[in-house]
């Protein structure tokens, strides 16, 4: 197999296959697969990072939601070609540590995680939303939601953990409001 440069300066194989680099839940991470191969496919099998979830395949059902450079996207649309060099944010990125961010802990105690095929999604939607505006109104959240399809809960449990870790994360910074945002500044 023989190497090459991009047009980047990166290494590229024949093949069908290159390697891409993009950061992942803030790790460096570089990949050698065929460039066309969806970024969740990537995620989850290259990666092993599971929890990204594959709904509908047809970016319909927002199950595959992660940000790429601080943007939603439906990773089952996105050739793993388009992420060189990006900063992408899953699911498994948002609690530091052993703590979970405000929102899974929301989920939790609301009732907003069912089956789990959509959750990974809803979370990355409403981290979305909560980094932009972090006292969203009911009509925002379901405004921000209304990509991601869930068929268990009727949403009602979902928009309510929405609002629930907004009043967590709002406390939290009444509280102490000398402390950085952690699980925003991503």
């Amino acid at each position: 197999m023989n190497t090459a440069r991009n047009v980047n300066g990166r290494e590229h194989r024949s093949g069908g296959q290159a390697t891409i680099h993009f950061t992942v839940n803030g790790r460096n991470r570089a990949v050698t697969v065929p460039p066309m191969k969806r970024l969740l496919d990537v995620l989850r099998e290259d990666l092993h990072l599971t929890g990204t979830k594959e709904g509908c395949g047809e970016g319909e059902c927002g199950s595959c939601s992660v940000r790429m450079n601080g943007e939603l996207v439906n990773s089952c649309l996105v050739p793993v070609l388009q992420a060189e060099g990006a900063k992408i944010l899953t699911v498994e990125g948002l609690a530091v540590g052993k703590h979970l961010h405000p929102l899974q802990e929301a989920f939790l105690n609301q009732g907003g995680a069912q089956c789990g095929i959509c959750t990974p999604g809803m979370l990355m939607a409403a981290e979305q939303l909560l980094a932009q505006n972090p006292h969203p109104t009911m009509a925002e959240i379901r405004e921000a939601l209304a990509g991601n399809l869930c068929r268990c809960t009727g949403f009602m449990r979902i928009f309510e953990s929405v609002v629930a870790a907004a009043a967590a994360e709002s406390a939290t910074q009444a509280k102490a409001p000398h402390l950085e945002k952690t699980h925003h500044a991503r």
